[in-house]
């Protein structure tokens, strides 16, 4: 007999080990820290804390998690999801849509997806989801320091998301920070005389050799331009050379290299994601 339901903190070990054989490349250490940070993440009331499940006689034999989130943004504040690690045992694929159907009943919800694989792309594009952000530029931020030493408007100074920026700053802001530095990501301001500019960046390894951060938050990716010089100097001093982040296409400022069509990210909603944030999804919770 088959069912979907409600991921429940019972479930947690067989969920884990569901996402292991699904994802061979993650092991099952890593998807309990994972399902560990969905339960600390202040996920808003009445929505489901880890996801949902497909069961069959009571085996979990497919998976979808979520990541539910209240969204500030400008004036306006909304509920975002995002779809994340979504595996069904071979035998039961072909029930696979029917979960993710199961999944998007909250019509005033945007959703997103940051890491389609390649063979689920055409089904979610089924459902209703568009791009938004079709590959990633790969910067070397620092090399814009001597342009910043004689340029006033692209000079700031770096401090922790603990400690108080110089210029004014939304409290929202400094809330987000403050989260995303317990998921373990790098969280900074970049601080002038007049305002602060929040930066939210996850560390990584591109093949697992080259270290990299990704751009997990930043207001706007102008900032991330006209700051780069500091921020490049402030990563590479901790032995992370390069910033990558989502784009469409080669970023005018910042010395680098786009990579169209990869790791393009989806959404389906009202809501359409600006580049530059992916604030409380799985590439801020998570470490890869």
């Amino acid at each position: 007999m088959l069912r979907y339901r409600e991921i429940n903190t019972a479930d947690l070990l067989p969920v884990a080990k569901l996402l292991t054989q699904g994802f061979r490349r993650r092991n099952f250490d890593f998807w309990m820290a994972a399902l560990e940070q969905l339960t600390k993440h202040d996920t808003p009331p009445g929505l489901p804390k880890y996801g949902y499940l497909l069961e069959n006689d009571g085996t979990a034999v497919g998976v979808i998690l979520q990541i539910w989130s209240k969204i500030h943004e400008d004036d306006s504040v909304f509920i975002r999801c995002n779809l994340s690690s979504w595996y069904v045992e071979p035998q039961f694929r072909t029930y696979a849509p029917l979960l993710i159907a199961k999944t998007l009943r909250h019509a005033e919800a945007t959703y997103l997806n940051v890491s389609p694989a390649q063979h689920t792309r055409p089904i979610i594009e089924t459902h209703g989801f568009e791009r938004y952000s079709n590959g990633i530029f790969l910067a070397l931020p620092v090399v814009n320091l001597l342009v910043s030493a004689f340029d006033s408007e692209r000079r700031g100074t770096i401090c922790d998301a603990h400690e108080a920026p110089k210029g004014s700053f939304d409290p929202m802001d400094q809330e987000l920070l403050l989260r995303h530095a317990g998921f373990g990501c790098i969280s900074v301001w970049c601080s002038t005389a007049k305002a602060a500019y929040p930066f939210v960046f996850r560390p990584g390894f591109t093949k697992r050799v080259i270290p990299f951060v990704r751009c997990i938050y930043c207001r706007d990716p102008a900032d991330l331009v006209r700051f780069s010089g500091p921020i490049g100097k402030f990563l590479a001093l901790r032995g992370w050379p390069f910033i990558m982040i989502d784009a469409n296409a080669p970023i005018p400022g910042l010395f680098g290299k786009f990579f169209r069509d990869l790791q393009p990210k989806y959404f389906k909603g009202p809501h359409r994601p600006r580049l530059g944030d992916l604030a409380y999804t799985e590439s801020a919770l998570w470490e890869d």
